[in-house]
C-alpha cells in the first residue's frame, strides 16, 4: 500500500536515511563501524550459546576443573551459568584499572585502534586452540566473548558521543543503531551457512576480518571528533585526558545521574538474566547436540534482529527527535512489565521465547539508544570511563547477582522467578524516570550549526557527500 506521499514506507525510509547520510558525512563511516562490530560478535556468539546450554560438562571445562569440583561434592555441569558469569564479573572488576589507565595515559588515535588490535590476536590465539583441540578452549572462549561483547560496544557508544552532538545523536542513533542489527541479521546467517561446511576455527577468522574493518572505521571517524569538539570549545580526544585510572566507579558513585543510570541497567540485566536462564533451562532440555542448540539461538537472534530492525527504521528516529529520550527509556519498562505479568500467569515456553524477544529488541533499539544520548552531553571521564564501568563491571555485577537469584527462585518453579521479575522490571521503569529527571538538568548544549558546517567540509575535503 503506498504511503499519504505516494511512496511506500520503506521507499521513504531509504529516502530519509539517504538524506541523513547526506546532511551527517560520518554517518556512513559509524553505520559500518557498527555494522562490522556486530557482525563480528554474532558470528561468534551461536557457539558461544551452545557451550553455556551444553550437556557435556567436559565439553566447556577443562577437565581437573571438573575433578576439582566434583571431588568436593559439586556437579559443574549444574551451575554453568552461575559459574560463566561469576567469572566473568571478576574478569571486568580486574580489567577496570587496566582500561582506566589505558584511557587515561594514551590519547583517543592511540588506544581505540589498540584495544581492537588486542581483540583481534586473541581470536586468532582462539583460532589456533580450537583448530588444535586444546581441552577448556570452551571456558575461556565463553569468557573472552562476554568480556569482548561489553567492551567493544561500551567503547564504539562512547568514541560516538565524541563525533555527534546531542541534536546530531537524537536524529541519527536510530540509524547507527539499525546499523548494529543489521550487522547482527548477517553475523547469525553467517554463522547457519558455514559453521557446519567451515567447522568452528573459521569462524574466529571471519571474525577478525569484520574487527579489523572496524579499525579502518574508527581512523576515518576521529576527524570528526575532532571538528565536534573544536566546534563546542571541548577538551580534545586527542591527548590524554588524565584523571584516575577508577575515576568511572568513582564518578557513578558520586553523580546521581549516573547512579541511576547505574540501577536501571542492572534491574535491565536482571530482567534478561532471569529469562536468559529460563531460556537456557529449556534449551539443554530439547535439543540434544551443540548444533541443534547453535542453530536454535540463531533463529532466536534472528527473531530479535528483525523486531530490533523495524523498531530503529520505523520509530526511534522520529520518537527521539519529536519527544526527546522520554518515550525511549519508559517504553521499554512497560514492554517488560506487561510480558513478565503475562508469564507470571503462564510460563509458557513459547511466552518465554516472545517475551525473550520483545525484551531484548526494546533495549536494542530504544533503550540503549536513549541512554548513549545522554553521554553527548557530558565530560569525557562521564564518557570513557564512568560509560565504561557500567556497561562492564556494573553490568556484570548485576549479571552475576541475578544468575544467583535465578537460581534460589528456580527451585520454587517458574511463577514465582516471573514474579520476582515482575518486581524487577518494575524497579527498572522507576530507575528511568528518575534517570530523566536528572538528565533534564544538564547543561543545554550550544548550537551545533558551525559543526555542521565544518564537518560537511571536511567530508568533501575526503571525498564524501
Amino acid at each position: 500500500m503506498s504511503s499519504e506521499h505516494g511512496g511506500t514506507p520503506s521507499a521513504n525510509t531509504l529516502g530519509r536515511f539517504r538524506a541523513a547520510l547526506g546532511e551527517s558525512p560520518p554517518l556512513l563511516w559509524s553505520f559500518l563501524y557498527f555494522f562490522c562490530l556486530l557482525s563480528g560478535y554474532y558470528v561468534l556468539r551461536p557457539v558461544r550459546e551452545a557451550m553455556i546450554a551444553s550437556s557435556d560438562v567436559t565439553a566447556v571445562f577443562p577437565p581437573g576443573l571438573v575433578a576439582f569440583f566434583a571431588e568436593r561434592g559439586v556437579a559443574l555441569g549444574e551451575f554453568v551459568p552461575q559459574f560463566v558469569f561469576t567469572s566473568v564479573f571478576l574478569i571486568m572488576l580486574a580489567l577496570q584499572p587496566a582500561y582506566g589507565w589505558l584511557v587515561s595515559r594514551f590519547a583517543r588515535r592511540v588506544f581505540l585502534p589498540v584495544i581492537y588490535g588486542v581483540f583481534i590476536a586473541t581470536l586468532l590465539a582462539f583460532y589456533a586452540m580450537f583448530d588444535s583441540g586444546v581441552q577448556g578452549r570452551g571456558l575461556a572462549f565463553v569468557l573472552w566473548l562476554t568480556v569482548f561483547n561489553l567492551f567493544a560496544v561500551a567503547v564504539f557508544w562512547s568514541f560516538m558521543a565524541d563525533v555527534y552532538t546531542n541534536e546530531q545523536a537524537r536524529k541519527y542513533y536510530g540509524y547507527v543503531g539499525a546499523a548494529g542489527t543489521l550487522g547482527a541479521f548477517l553475523g547469525p546467517l553467517l554463522t547457519g551457512l558455514l559453521v557446519q561446511r567451515l567447522g568452528i576455527p573459521n569462524m574466529m577468522l571471519v571474525s577478525c576480518a569484520l574487527l579489523a574493518l572496524c579499525v579502518v572505521c574508527i581512523l576515518r571517524l576521529r576527524r570528526y571528533a575532532v571538528l565536534r569538539e573544536q566546534a563546542l570549545g571541548q577538551k580534545s580526544g586527542e591527548v590524554p585526558m588524565g584523571g584516575e585510572v577508577l575515576a568511572g566507579l568513582k564518578l557513578v558513585a558520586r553523580e546521581p545521574l549516573l547512579r541511576w543510570m547505574a540501577l536501571m541497567v542492572v534491574l535491565g540485566v536482571g530482567v534478561g538474566t532471569l529469562l536468559y536462564n529460563e531460556q537456557i533451562a529449556i534449551v539443554r532440555a530439547a535439543f540434544e547436540t551443540a548444533e541443534q542448540r547453535t542453530a536454535f539461538f540463531s533463529r532466536i537472534d534472528l527473531a530479535v534482529n528483525t523486531l530490533t530492525l523495524v523498531v530503529q527504521l520505523l520509530v526511534t528516529r522520529a520518537l527521539m527527535s519529536r519527544f526527546g529520550i522520554a518515550p525511549a527509556l519508559l517504553i521499554p519498562g512497560a514492554a517488560v512489565i506487561l510480558g513478565f505479568s503475562v508469564l507470571s500467569a503462564s510460563p509458557l515456553p513459547i511466552i518465554v521465547a516472545i517475551v525473550q524477544v520483545v525484551t531484548r529488541a526494546s533495549e536494542f533499539s530504544l533503550a540503549k539508544p536513549a541512554r548513549e544520548t545522554i553521554y553527548t552531553r557530558v565530560g569525557r571521564e562521564w564518557r570513557y570511563k564512568a560509560g565504561a564501568a557500567i556497561d562492564t563491571v556494573i553490568y556484570r555485577g548485576g549479571d552475576l547477582t541475578f544468575v544467583w537469584v535465578h537460581k534460589l527462585l528456580a527451585a520454587f518453579g517458574s511463577n514465582l522467578v516471573f514474579g520476582a521479575g515482575l518486581v524487577i522490571a518494575s524497579g527498572m521503569t522507576f530507575s528511568a524516570w528518575r534517570l530523566l529527571r536528572e538528565e533534564a538538568k544538564l547543561p543545554s548544549e550550544r548550537s551545533p550549526r558551525p559543526l555542521d558546517k565544518s564537518v560537511t567540509e571536511a567530508g568533501q575535503l575526503a571525498g564524501g557527500r
